[in-house]
């Protein structure tokens, strides 16, 4: 079966304290714990069945309940009208095999294992046998004290990368050990002490779920009607969960012919058809969220309820449609009757102010009544409600959450946002609701986040230019401002892009008489020299901007590499121009006596420019060039490609060739690219564009400056 693991609470009674394991279990699962494993080694088999049938009750579905070992005790409580979902069994206990014979095909059954032996095992049971293992110890812990040797987080992330089923960490496990745990494969936190011993159980599981929801994509299944025109229903549903950071999925309720004017026909599918399609995405998927929209009839409202009764999602968003933008009401009594009673398995209830005024039986007049009406209809429900204040009139319009069980009421003030583009605003906010509370946010924050990112796409909506009716809202429209529509490409693809892009560049590089020259060695002494001159007093400088790009590194890896790069340049590469220029006092004023040329200082006027910009992803790009194409002539040169005497050891520029290839300058250059591509693989499209442009321009300078020396004995 498909479950969440993500908080898995094992009772302990002596921990539970004068608490109770009950009532510990009750706490938790308010705030948040998916699983319960009742452990109590030393209760008798009629004292497990009594407790099993108390979690039962208090859990009433909205977590799965399995119990340690007491396969019979399963089996009894389930025969006297317990719900227990499974047994978790250890490596000596009763079969798995059996077990599964006994509770059905249904039903979650979960194996300890910690060691290779215990794989193998796994491995040789028929498919569907187990659901799931709990692996551990991560830690020693006192409510285990024989307990194996531990594994750590990288034993565990071992043993999970070789299990062939989700594996729940157990032992020793602490709310900060979530990240770690989380990257290391598990599927979600088996905790003890940490639950059972807190002050607030409620709070302590909140606090993990917030932690655990925090690393992944929330799922949220929209069960709701079709707009084929996209602005309302599943359409914007899914655009909502999407530009609020979750994974949609849709089970269509309802087909409808409409537009940004109006809805033409509606066509509803067999109720069967649709449990067909809650099935099929909940026996495969973990449900973190469900936005409940357009039910139809009756049937279909009867057909939603049952599968929420079985499935008991965590959260669950119920947006009411039931009155039509003229006044007209949308359900039929019975099916009216029916979503009333939809009402209490939800999480929040998101009614505008006529929906409103039906759930509670009379007409709510303006905002003041508005919220009493939802008060009295939170505490009729048990449920919060989200009472929507856009079908007031005047220049205001509130929201407020609303959960009288919690003594809750919290208002949103906001100026009405100018605008006919109102198409599936409901839809929109529900669903954006749904997909935050189950990223972890709190309600309060939920709904906070929600209006903002609704108001700034209705602000944004007149955009779209879409229908001659009310427009849909513009569910993207911070997104796209905020981010760029061009696909982020890896390291890999951006050396190979920034490469192909200075082609022409290289190719007017390789055709110079002056590489040529130097090439098959009848250069002459004199631009030889002329070259030696400028470079010396280039690479000075250089290596002060290379010490600018150690200074704005951002990990102490990229400091050390470009401040050794610095040091190199200024040490071992002026020392071989030194032994050329000034051969008899070694590098001195005189090895920089030269006057700069044209190329020379347009190149540093470059690097400078870009060095104290103070943008230092810019600055790698630019200085990369000086890296690469010197890398990728010393490997040409060496293998023959620009003829056999640049290999000639008695070439006369032989020492001078042999740096190009210098094995330790390549390693140095394959670093030098790996920290400029992956700065631009991170950057935005603009800090691309901008990293791309430096290095281009960078390349020009290179073959500007390997031009000047034949270009200055011309004008000589």
């Amino acid at each position: 079966m498909s479950a969440d693991f993500s908080l898995y609470l094992v009772t302990d009674p002596g921990l539970c304290g004068k608490r109770g394991v009950v009532e510990t279990v009750r706490r938790a699962v308010d705030g948040g714990a998916r699983i319960v494993q009742l452990r109590d080694k030393n209760a008798a088999h009629e004292e497990t069945v009594e407790q099993l049938i108390a979690l039962s009750a208090v859990i009433d579905g909205r977590a799965l309940l399995v119990v340690n070992d007491r396969l019979d005790a399963a089996v009894e409580a389930r025969a006297r009208g317990a719900r227990v979902d499974g047994v978790h069994l250890g490596q000596a206990d009763a079969s798995v095999r059996r077990a599964r014979e006994l509770l059905g095909p249904d039903a979650l059954i979960g194996l300890t294992a910690n060691t290779r032996e215990h794989l193998d095992a796994v491995r040789a049971l028929p498919q569907g046998t187990i659901d799931y293992l709990g692996v551990g110890v991560i830690r020693p812990t006192s409510t285990k004290p024989d307990h194996p040797e531990p594994l750590g987080v990288e034993g565990f992330a071992a043993f999970a990368a070789e299990s062939p089923l989700p594996c729940v960490a157990i032992g020793g496990v602490g709310i900060d050990d979530t990240e770690a745990l989380q990257a290391a494969g598990a599927a979600g936190l088996a905790v003890v002490s940490a639950l059972c011993a807190a002050a607030d159980p409620a709070e302590t599981a909140s606090a993990f779920r917030r932690r655990w929801r925090a690393g992944v994509v929330p799922r949220v299944l929209s069960i709701a009607g079709s707009d084929p025109s996209g602005g309302a229903g599943i359409q914007a549903d899914l655009k909502a969960i999407a530009a609020n950071g979750g994974y949609g999925m849709a089970a269509l309720t309802a087909l409808t012919a409409q537009n940004t004017r109006g809805v033409r026909a509606v066509h509803v599918p067999p109720a069967d058809f649709l449990r067909a399609q809650l099935d099929a995405v909940s026996d495969d998927i973990v449900i973190d969220a469900v936005k409940i929209g357009m039910l139809a009839d009756a049937e279909v409202i009867r057909t939603v309820a049952d599968w929420l009764d079985v499935q008991r999602p965590p959260v669950v968003v119920l947006d009411p449609v039931m009155v039509a933008t003229s006044g007209d009401r949308l359900l039929t009594p019975d099916a009216e009757r029916e979503l009333r009673g939809l009402l209490t398995r939800a999480t929040v209830v998101t009614p505008n102010l006529a929906e409103l005024g039906v759930l509670v039986g009379r007409p709510v007049t303006d905002w003041p009544d508005a919220l009493a009406a939802a008060e009295e209809l939170s505490a009729d429900i048990g449920a919060a409600v989200l009472v929507k204040g856009g079908h007031l009139t005047g220049d205001e319009a509130p929201d407020a959450l609303v959960d009288a069980d919690r003594g809750l009421r919290d208002e949103f003030p906001g100026a009405r946002i100018p605008t006919t583009n109102t198409h599936g605003t409901g839809c929109s906010l529900s669903s954006a609701l749904a997909t935050l509370l189950a990223r972890g946010l709190t309600p309060s924050d939920a709904v906070h986040a929600a209006r903002a990112w609704l108001r700034e796409s209705l602000r944004a909506a007149g955009a779209l230019a879409v229908g001659q009716g009310h427009g849909p809202v513009h569910h993207f429209a911070g997104m796209w401002d905020r981010g760029d529509l061009e696909t982020r490409q890896t390291a890999e693809e951006i050396a190979g892009d920034w490469w192909q892009d200075i082609a022409d560049v290289r190719d007017g590089i390789d055709a110079l008489p002056f590489l040529r020259g130097l090439a098959d060695g009848t250069l002459a002494r004199e631009p030889f020299l002329f070259y030696l001159a400028q470079d010396a007093l280039y690479l000075r400088e250089y290596a002060r901007v290379l010490a600018a790009a150690a200074r704005t590194a951002p990990t102490s890896a990229e400091q050390a590499f470009w401040a050794h790069a610095a040091h190199g340049s200024i040490v071992g590469e002026l020392e071989l121009h030194a032994s050329w220029l000034t051969p008899e006092r070694g590098v001195s004023a005189e090895t920089f006596a030269a006057e700069p040329a044209p190329a020379t200082t347009a190149y540093l006027d470059h690097l400078r420019s870009v060095a104290f910009g103070g943008d230092h992803a810019e600055l790698v790009a630019a200085v990369l060039p000086c890296f690469w194409l010197y890398t990728d002539l010393g490997r040409r040169l060496h293998a023959g490609d620009f003829g056999a005497e640049a290999r000639d050891p008695d070439h006369p520029y032989a020492s001078w060739l042999s740096t190009y290839a210098d094995p330790a300058f390549e390693e140095a250059t394959a670093q030098a690219i790996a920290f400029a591509t992956a700065a631009a693989s991170r950057s935005d499209a603009s800090g691309r564009e901008r990293m791309r442009r430096a290095f281009r321009t960078s390349s020009a300078h290179e073959l500007a400056f390997f031009a000047a020396p034949l270009e200055a004995a011309a004008v000589g």
